[in-house]
């Protein structure tokens, strides 16, 4: 025998407009374990990453040279660093070449890497193993062997390049300086770069290329789609988020660009004609004992690094959202 709800229960207990009884929500509380065990994380990258930001803004607004180095003390001069490098012709001459070449670059290496990625996906099991063998030996390369050897080849006097040119009848390449002249510089350059980044480039596109279904390919077929159908309509939308972030990456890092140019600048290259914002700062600050000017320079590499970024982020995080 169930029991009844007296009158008095019945009229404390809450209605809607419609007179059915309404049931309480809780809410569910939040665990902070997982906010605890993040704040070691978070403030290690603040110190690691915050400090050296914050030193560059204080020396930025300071007049810091040589004799700053020495312990004299530096003298606040607020924005007159960055009025005395915005109004130097050289640095607007370098932003233009820097993030030309860094488009160039970040551009080529993605289209290079997709082409790669998907040579991978159609070539038999024994090919794809020594490509990804070959593109992890580029990849692990150190920096200073890789651009030497490139110097090897693109030398004036004794390199393979201007050696095969002439045999193949270019005659007028024998003894040509690739490095000399600031147009075929950042082609080696570009070359160098290049080399050096399209193996994490192919290997990031080709592991999401495994993500998509031989169900959805073969039903494509079926359809009665080509392979240009295939690859347009559903490999690229589907990698698309993997292409994003890697052409996100690219940008950030060849906008930052500084060894490889300065190794090729070594080989006699015009330093004033080929310097790109890394290698400004450092003349700059090592060079010319300037650390103020190069330390405004570098919170605006930093200020263009978000800009150009920015719509590549908020793509993503729009594509998270949905």
């Amino acid at each position: 025998m169930t029991s009844t709800p007296t009158p008095s229960a019945a009229a404390a207990a809450p209605t809607t407009s419609s007179g059915a009884p309404r049931v309480a929500i809780r809410r569910r509380r939040r665990p902070t374990t997982p906010y605890l065990l993040l704040l070691p994380a978070v403030a290690i990258l603040l110190v690691g990453l915050g400090y050296p930001v914050y030193w560059q803004v204080v020396t930025s607004l300071q007049q810091f040279g040589l004799m700053q180095q020495f312990g004299a003390p530096p003298t606040f001069v607020g924005l007159d660093n960055y009025v005395r490098i915005f109004t130097d012709d050289r640095l607007w001459a370098v932003v233009a070449r820097s993030i030309a070449f860094c488009l160039v670059n970040a551009f080529l290496t993605v289209a290079i890497g997709l082409g790669l990625a998907l040579l991978m996906r159609a070539v038999h099991s024994g090919v794809r193993i020594v490509l990804q063998v070959v593109l992890l030996l580029a990849w692990a390369t150190p920096l200073v062997a890789a651009v030497t050897v490139f110097r090897w080849l693109f030398d004036y006097r004794t390199g393979v390049v201007n050696w095969l040119l002439v045999e193949l009848g270019f005659e007028g390449y024998a003894g040509y300086a690739w490095l000399a002249q600031p147009l075929t510089f950042f082609g080696v350059a570009t070359i160098v770069i290049v080399w050096m980044s399209v193996p994490f480039v192919a290997m990031s596109i080709y592991a999401g290329l495994t993500q998509v279904s031989e169900e959805v390919l073969e039903a494509a077929r079926l359809d009665g789609a080509g392979p240009t159908q295939i690859l347009w309509r559903i490999l690229l939308p589907l990698v698309r988020p993997v292409l994003a972030i890697v052409l996100l990456l690219q940008i950030i890092w060849d906008l930052r660009v500084f060894a490889q140019i300065r190794l090729l600048q070594d080989a006699g290259a015009p330093v004033a004609e080929t310097n790109l914002l890394g290698n400004f700062i450092y003349e700059l600050g090592i060079g010319s004992q300037d650390f103020s000017g190069a330390a405004a320079v570098s919170i605006f590499v930093l200020l263009l690094t978000v800009l150009l970024s920015a719509p590549y982020v908020r793509s993503l995080m729009k594509e998270d959202a949905v």
